[in-house]
């Protein structure tokens, strides 16, 4: 125990003491911001100029703590524990991205401490190729102009909802503390290729639809395929952006898909509907998990528009599937619209709202709903730095007596402290 605090505050330590190198480093080629500026940037954007002139390493991070002031409360059948206003365990992510050649980038994150795992872990990795000129200089450079392929363990480019929510300590890209009700995130081995035409987008992707990567269980192995649609006029037109995209996931696994509960490192609502015995929802608090882990498709629905100061995200998801002990597919859906305002010097300040929905049917044939009111505000003190705050209230409605969600309701105040580069 001794060992393990000490390795945890020394990479504390070497984290907090990363943002003065960091700054001293250069960006990337085909990289999104750490920072502030990757606010709204979805996939890394596509550089046809290169800066590459030799192996660099960028070390990078983020760290955020919480201040949480909840209460929660059900039909009394399944006795709660007793919750107070307190500061959370702080989180930490270590990144490292090197420019390995020209066009050629690889990306590793670790969690250095998250709600689920206190102990360092590593997330997962990807290598990412913009250019073929390792084969050849110019190889076939007018078709690499338009495609990037992504290989490794790596997040599964599912939605744009991902590339808006908190990745374990990675908090600056969500205007708001929490994520999403269906939070849709899986890390998986497989390849994605991309094609980018002016705002037109695409990608194909198929993974070995694992979580836990094993060669001593080959029966849950089975291709997942994944792929996304879109259109993004990125240029500023009159001061207005639109982005809408579509994504499907599906997978034949028996028993093994993870989408909806592949996020290990754990909710932003800590011990929230935890009952005395030590049973609920632990470290994934808050969350929808429909349970559709076998032969499953998803697909969701992206709208982004912004004008000005002022931008709109919104979600419609349909997912349908089987847990491995069924024989009847069920059917989850999830709407969520939020809308911010960013104002201020360089748009430093923003306040906003979100509201989402989820229902479905849970295994034994119950129809619930679960419904999500955020309302939040932000200061980026720095690019580095934010402050937020959010107010929320979660309802569940119409499940079962004696379900540790029966007549459920969370509400109060979570105050954030986050910092990335």
């Amino acid at each position: 125990m001794k060992t393990t605090i000490k390795y945890f505050a020394l990479a504390l330590i070497a984290l907090l003491s990363l943002p003065t190198v960091a700054q001293n480093q250069r960006d990337l080629d085909n990289f999104r911001y750490r920072d502030q500026r990757g606010i709204n940037q979805f996939e890394a954007p596509k550089d046809t100029i290169t800066t590459f002139d030799g192996v660099h390493v960028r070390v990078g991070g983020a760290s955020t703590i919480q201040f949480q002031a909840l209460d929660h409360e059900n039909s009394g059948a399944v006795q709660l524990v007793e919750i107070g206003d307190n500061f959370n365990l702080a989180t930490a992510n270590l990144d490292l991205d090197v420019a390995l050649y020209d066009g050629v980038r690889m990306h590793l994150r670790t969690y250095l401490s998250s709600q689920h795992h206190p102990e360092a872990w590593v997330k997962g990795g990807y290598i990412q190729i913009d250019k073929l000129n390792f084969i050849s200089e110019g190889f076939a450079e007018d078709l690499m102009d338009h495609l990037r392929i992504k290989i490794g363990h790596m997040e599964v480019n599912y939605g744009d909802a991902h590339f808006r929510r908190t990745d374990n300590a990675m908090s600056t890209y969500n205007p708001f503390v929490g994520n999403y009700l269906m939070d849709s995130f899986t890390t998986e081995v497989g390849a994605e290729v991309y094609y980018f035409g002016g705002p037109f987008l695409a990608m194909v992707g198929m993974t070995n639809g694992k979580l836990n990567q094993s060669v001593s269980n080959p029966g849950t192995t089975s291709p997942s395929f994944v792929a996304k649609a879109g259109f993004d006029n990125q240029a500023d037109l009159d001061n207005l952006r639109l982005r809408l995209t579509g994504s499907i996931y599906h997978t034949a696994q028996t028993g093994s898909a993870y989408l909806y509960s592949g996020d290990r490192s754990g909710s932003r609502y800590y011990t929230i509907f935890t009952d005395v015995d030590g049973g609920g929802d632990g470290f994934r608090a808050g969350r929808i998990n429909p349970n559709l882990r076998n032969e499953m498709t998803s697909i969701m629905i992206n709208p982004f528009l912004k004008y000005g100061g002022l931008e709109f995200f919104g979600i419609y998801e349909r997912a349908k599937g089987k847990a491995a002990s069924e024989s009847d597919e069920r059917v989850w859906n999830q709407y969520a619209g939020e809308l911010i305002y960013r104002f201020g010097g360089d748009d430093d300040l923003y306040v906003g709202g979100r509201y989402s929905l989820a229902d479905g049917e849970l295994q034994g044939g119950t129809d619930v709903s679960v419904n999500r009111l955020q309302l939040g505000a932000g200061w980026f003190m720095t690019k580095n730095i934010l402050m937020k705050m959010e107010y929320v209230n979660q309802n569940y409605n119409d499940y079962p007596a004696g379900d540790i969600h029966e007549d459920g309701q969370f509400n109060g105040l979570m105050i954030e402290a986050a910092i990335s580069f």
